[in-house]
């Protein structure tokens, strides 16, 4: 029954009888895993919104800064100038909040936009 329950998405498991103060830790813990869900969710909803702001030129600027690519090898890969791809990418770092590139880099991750390394 145990299995049965931590399967189906259970993540306590309290056996009768039990005492009150471990029914209170369990409903404490849940409620703990619920709001460090729910500010996480929030979290990427605003990354999202912020990515849903870049122009399409943006985005494939962006797309090729995270992979590590140099500002001169986008501009050829996107055919414009070296200073319009630093002028984007600019923009970019701007409009998703990052503070720096390994940032940028971080969060493309979160959204799923680069195949992020397992560490």
């Amino acid at each position: 029954m145990t299995v049965q329950a931590m399967k189906t998405g259970a993540v306590e498991f309290l056996t009768k009888p039990f005492r009150d103060d471990v029914l209170l830790g369990a409903i404490r813990q849940s409620l703990e895993r619920s709001r460090l869900a729910l500010g996480h969710e929030a979290e990427i909803q605003e990354l999202r919104q912020c990515y849903a702001s870049l122009t399409p030129r943006e985005r494939q600027v962006m797309a090729l800064v995270v992979t590590g690519l140099l500002n001169k090898q986008i501009g050829g890969e996107l055919g414009i100038s070296k200073i319009t791809v630093k002028a984007h990418q600019g923009k970019v770092m701007q409009k998703m909040k990052a503070d720096s590139l390994p940032d940028l880099v971080k969060i493309a991750g979160r959204l799923d936009l680069v195949a992020m390394p397992k560490v």
